[in-house]
């Protein structure tokens, strides 16, 4: 049995990557880590929010079967409680007789047995969260004891709310535990930072702040797990997208419980943390649901060769399968800059021409198209044929395919549907194109901990510095639809990132007309994002989870005498571009 003194404590913080559903799985890696903990001397082991279901579970926690299996293996933990060593919370979901929902909860295990629950009472139900949804919320928390130290646990938004450590600090507790689940999004370190900060100082107690990392679907979880101490110092920081179990020793005094100063990891800030949040969300998505690699299109442009080094550092360049598909539009420069890119990560490349498959379709249209001038109907063919392609090296070999559009091209529709939209997952989904030039200059010059690929430069230089252009006709460039993609990025933040009026879109700088125009598109390309690939969510505002827009919508804001009447759909030519 792990010896205690009554004025010293000794805290394990398990930051570690569940697996939604795998309750086996998550049971197995706590055992791991709760022996890790014993050696390193801990008596209590942390877990975060919902670690035994994973998180988020959605509609899952609704099953009868798996609320049954989940109390199982809840069970089987405390049991092993009882072998004198460290004490465990854990995150699980509780059912009730006869209640419909069952509540987001943490267990106390203990002496072999579950010695106290306690039920999340803030519901989190805006952005990416559903919690209302699935969960019924607790009553309002007292602490809970453990060892002779009354802990107080608040769970994930219970923190973000002033009222929940209030009242554990009023009834007694003397530290604490703040299990969560929180989402990577720019900034979102910071405000966790602020809000644990502001509780601290309000009712003078230490907080342990335990958040999970790894990738769930859409989402993306950084841990960066931390503990303050009652002066609001920092004691423990735990690092950006890595698992860990580590130690935080706290002694108490005169005063209260003090955490001794412990690990300082420094955590990932900036173009490295995105670009290991896609990384990240990328290679989870991949394990978790047991695809053995990727396969992906890369035309000699900025986002598939992105796509590339991402897919590359988050499965290693064995377990990626690169296709360059020309056609009579690729120009010289596009055929040596993807063998390049791909040479330059060392992963499998090959060369189909789509020349014959392109015209085949092209002859038997025909009949129907007559000698009507070619338009961006025969320009999606291509893009389509491509889509075909890939998808049938996927469905032959087993690899998934690897859809490459950034935010910007799927903020407006510059994308074809069924054609560069087909794939599994898009790690660049939630990028705009101006984040996207910025991340490849990262990655030339560091490869992130934790990457998988090759050291250096893995992006060619002609590639940073050309034009962009989808080659789907002579001469093409993307700018011959879209402004400029520092300008379009700058109006596209304005109007999805920060819900802007549209006078003050204008008020930036930009031509009203721009405004307009961009502001249709947006509205318009809702059909075409509601069928795309899932994607790592990097803003406060990605397609799907957060912002989620009507596809069916008449609203046009006005724009003082609005510069042009929107017009209706006619087949796809309202588009103004389907391609990519």
């Amino acid at each position: 049995m792990v010896q205690q003194s009554p004025d010293t404590l000794a805290v394990a913080l398990a930051q570690l990557n569940p697996t939604v559903g795998d309750l086996e799985g998550n049971l197995s890696r706590a055992r791991a880590a709760r022996r890790e903990a014993a050696e390193k001397g801990a008596q209590l082991v942390v877990f975060s929010e919902l670690y035994l279901t994973g998180y988020p579970p959605e509609d899952l926690v609704l099953r009868p079967a798996f609320q049954r299996a989940a109390r199982e293996a809840l069970e089987s933990l405390a049991a092993e409680t009882g072998d004198g060593g460290a004490g465990v919370i854990m995150g699980t979901l509780w059912p009730e007789e006869g209640a419909l929902r069952p509540k987001n909860a943490a267990a106390l295990l203990d002496g072999g047995a579950i010695k106290g629950v306690r039920f999340k009472h803030h519901l989190p139900n805006y952005g990416v969260f559903d919690e209302l949804r699935v969960f019924a919320p607790g009553p309002m928390p007292g602490p809970i004891a453990f060892r002779g130290v009354r802990l107080g646990i608040a769970i994930c938004e219970d923190i973000w709310q002033e009222d929940v450590v209030e009242c554990l600090a009023e009834t007694g507790a003397e530290i604490i535990i703040a299990p969560n689940g929180s989402p990577y999004s720019l900034g979102k370190r910071d405000a966790r930072l602020n809000v644990a900060v502001a509780r601290v100082t309000e009712n003078g107690l230490p907080l342990v702040y335990l958040n999970q990392v790894g990738g769930q679907d859409e989402l993306v979880f950084d841990g960066c797990s931390f503990v303050l101490n009652a002066d609001c110092s920092l004691a423990l920081q735990l690092p950006s997208f890595e698992e860990c179990v580590t130690v935080c020793h706290w002694r108490r005094g005169p005063d209260g419980w003090r955490a001794e100063a412990g690990e300082r990891a420094i955590v990932a800030e900036g173009d490295e943390e995105i670009y290991l949040a896609t990384v990240t969300g990328l290679r989870d998505y991949v394990e978790k649901n047991g695809f053995p690699g990727v396969v992906l299109g890369l035309s000699g442009g900025i986002d598939s060769a992105l796509s590339a080094a991402i897919s590359t550092d988050a499965l290693g360049p064995e377990r990626v399968h690169a296709l360059m598909m020309p056609y009579r539009y690729t120009s010289q420069a596009s055929l040596e800059d993807a063998e390049a890119c791909a040479r330059a990560l060392g992963i499998r490349y090959d060369v189909l021409d789509i020349t014959a498959p392109v015209e085949a379709f092209s002859e038997a249209l025909r009949p129907l198209f007559g000698n009507r001038p070619a338009d961006t109907t025969e320009e999606n063919i291509q893009s389509r044929v491509r889509g075909t392609l890939l998808m049938a090296v996927s469905n032959k070999l087993g690899a998934m395919v690897v859809t490459t559009g950034n935010k910007s091209e799927v903020s407006v529709g510059y994308a074809t549907l069924y054609g560069d939209m087909n794939g599994g997952f898009n790690p660049i989904k939630d990028v705009y194109k101006t984040r996207v030039y910025a991340l490849a200059r990262y990655r030339n010059a560091a490869r992130p901990k934790g990457c998988l690929g090759p050291a250096g430069p893995v992006i060619p230089e002609r590639i940073l510095t050309k034009a962009p252009t989808a080659e789907l006709r002579e001469g093409q460039t993307d700018q011959d639809s879209l402004p400029p993609y520092d300008e379009l990025d700058d109006i596209l933040m304005a109007l999805v990132e920060e819900e802007r009026p549209l006078e003050e879109v204008v008020a930036r700088g930009h031509a009203p007309q721009t405004v307009a125009r961009i502001e249709r598109l947006l509205y318009l390309a809702e059909y075409k994002r509601r069928q795309a690939a899932p994607g790592v969510k990097i803003t406060e505002r990605n397609f799907g989870r957060d912002r989620r827009y009507p596809i069916t919508n008449r609203f046009r804001e006005p724009l003082g005498k609005r510069v042009s009447a929107d017009k209706r759909r006619k087949g796809g030519s309202d588009m103004e571009r389907e391609q990519a």
